[in-house]
């Protein structure tokens, strides 16, 4: 038996773990003072996993919830010791957590708080969205990904409807947002003429940072075209060519040129120029180029 995935476009994704001890997991997590909901989510909610991907389960939680009983919980549910990180121990937008082993499966539990979860939802309505540094996330992490986990999510123990309701808030996907990530696209030549700057002096480093940003940049706009949420940087470029439109093979295109930057001045500003050439989304439309 398996717990299925059966969220629209995702198709049936089936979940390692045996539904009955996944949602037996679930529900005593949830009876955990302070936490409000469990849901399934990262890749396998999506339905883009591999075969030996984490089995991510997102605690919404209050700020008074019982760190100490969550860690008993999870003790119980592995062969090892297991400790809770504080409230913020991971940085402060991943938050908090816990990495197990289930039954040979890993299984990463993370910390999100309800507040602020909301705020990004309602962030996410009004097309508002920043990136904030948080390690383990090379762009930055995106804000309004909190309202897409939930969007996304598959819940496991929901029984106040609070992940339905914030799904709901932001579902279908905010035309506000959209617009917004579309207009940000004005950061790829920006970052680009850095990138130009850098060549000059064969920073390679530098170059590569802008182009690999400038080219990230490009992608959340793909995907902010086809009102697909994105909550980790993670595959985002190879991603676009998975979404439901033409993308004039972006995401080829992006890894051979990211592949092989170059290492003279001359090489370096060829690869650049190529980067400019590759097709943008403006308002679902593709561009050679965004003025």
């Amino acid at each position: 038996m398996h717990v299925w995935n059966d969220s629209p476009g995702a198709g049936r994704v089936a979940v390692v773990l045996d539904d009955d001890r996944l949602h037996q997991l679930a529900t005593e997590l949830c009876a955990v003072r302070g936490v409000q909901a469990i849901a399934l989510g990262g890749s396998r909610a999506r339905g883009t996993h591999r075969p030996d991907s984490d089995v991510d389960l997102g605690l919404y939680v209050d700020v008074n919830v019982d760190v100490a009983a969550l860690g008993d919980v999870a003790r119980r549910w592995t062969s090892s010791d297991v400790s809770i990180a504080p409230r913020g121990g991971w940085g402060p937008w991943v938050d908090s957590g816990a990495w197990l082993i289930v039954d040979g499966v890993a299984v990463d539990l993370i910390l999100r708080d309800v507040a602020r979860v909301a705020e990004q939802c309602a962030r996410a309505e009004r097309g508002q969205f920043a990136f904030h540094v948080q390690p383990g996330h090379p762009l930055g992490f995106l804000d309004i990904a909190y309202a897409g986990e939930v969007a996304m999510c598959v819940p496991l123990c929901d029984p106040n409807r609070l992940l339905e309701d914030l799904a709901r808030s932001v579902t279908p996907y905010p035309e506000p947002l959209r617009t917004a990530l579309l207009a940000n696209l004005w950061q790829v030549d920006f970052l680009l003429d850095a990138a130009d700057k850098g060549a000059k002096g064969t920073d390679v480093a530098y170059v590569a940072l802008c182009a690999a940003t400038a080219t990230m940049l490009a992608a959340h706009g793909w995907h902010a075209a086809a009102g697909q949420w994105v909550t980790n940087e993670k595959g985002l470029i190879p991603n676009v060519a998975r979404l439901p439109m033409d993308t004039n093979g972006f995401s080829s295109s992006a890894a051979t040129l990211l592949g092989a930057l170059g290492s003279t001045t001359d090489e370096i500003l060829q690869t650049i120029a190529k980067l400019r050439e590759l097709p943008r989304p403006v308002s679902g439309v593709v561009s050679g180029n965004l003025a």
